[in-house]
């Protein structure tokens, strides 16, 4: 049996570099874009270290044909394409009077235009190879309920799930899935500055930022990335075969559906 291969966008750091490092490790040929080589190169490194097979990708997801590109890439470097998950985004705190149109362009862009070129050149490797496949979107609880100071975030993540579950509808009957995991308030390096974004805008610490955020975690402690990334090698593996157009929402209980 040939691996399956996935790429994993925003790969070099948090919980893109849990994702790519747990799929590895489950067995799977990772390719790991990211905008930043560097730390793409890094995850590779380290998950070559450990035996498994990756290759790194600089990629800009609001480029519609640079993911074309990669995924062709990762396609022909690791010998197939099975999976794409589309993790990378940005999370910037926008108090509502400070969104501005540059602002709104490069967020939309990244975080929902980015998503849908992922899927759409995933869905054109998926039909070239003659095969199904799993896209798997990155949404946020702040995407199942609005969270303060979140707007452009929070509304960027309401359409992801949306979107996931028009390309679940429309691409059941190719044998493609599509869902999305829904992360809490995880331990990386775009939580902390959100934390202390949010913190600065009250005149208050980042401790008490991320208690903003954290105090209505039911399992009472912040979510490490290795949680969500068990939660993704869950939907691109076999066991959630029949499950599509579905949020997986791991949050350690702060909401209840």
């Amino acid at each position: 049996m040939t691996q399956p291969v996935a790429l994993v966008t925003g790969g070099g750091q948090g919980i893109g570099a849990a994702i790519c490092k747990r799929l590895a490790k489950d067995g799977f040929a990772v390719a790991v874009a990211d905008l930043n080589e560097k730390t793409a190169a890094d995850t590779v490194a380290q998950i070559t270290a450990a035996g498994g097979k990756a290759t790194a990708i600089a990629l800009d997801v609001s480029n519609r044909e640079a993911f074309s590109a990669a995924v062709d890439r990762a396609a022909s470097e690791l010998g197939g394409f099975d999976v794409i998950v589309n993790n990378a985004g940005l999370g910037p705190t926008t108090p509502i009077d400070s969104i501005t149109p540059e602002l709104f362009d490069k967020v939309m862009h990244v975080n929902v235009a980015g998503t849908i070129w992922g899927i759409q050149a995933a869905v054109r490797k998926f039909r070239e190879l003659k095969h199904g496949g799993k896209i798997i979107n990155a949404t946020s609880q702040a995407g199942v309920v609005g969270n303060p100071n979140l707007m452009l975030y929070s509304s960027t993540k309401f359409a992801v799930r949306g979107l996931t579950q028009v390309a679940a509808r429309d691409l059941a009957k190719e044998g493609i899935t599509a869902n999305a995991f829904a992360p809490g308030i995880v331990k990386t390096p775009m939580m902390m500055d959100i934390a202390h974004q949010v913190a600065q805008n009250a005149g208050k610490d980042d401790e008490w930022g991320m208690s903003t955020f954290s105090k209505d975690i039911a399992m009472g402690r912040l979510s490490d990335p290795e949680d969500v990334a068990a939660a993704v090698a869950f939907l691109a593996g076999p066991d959630s075969n029949y499950m599509t157009g579905q949020t997986l929402i791991v949050d350690g209980g702060m909401q209840f559906h």
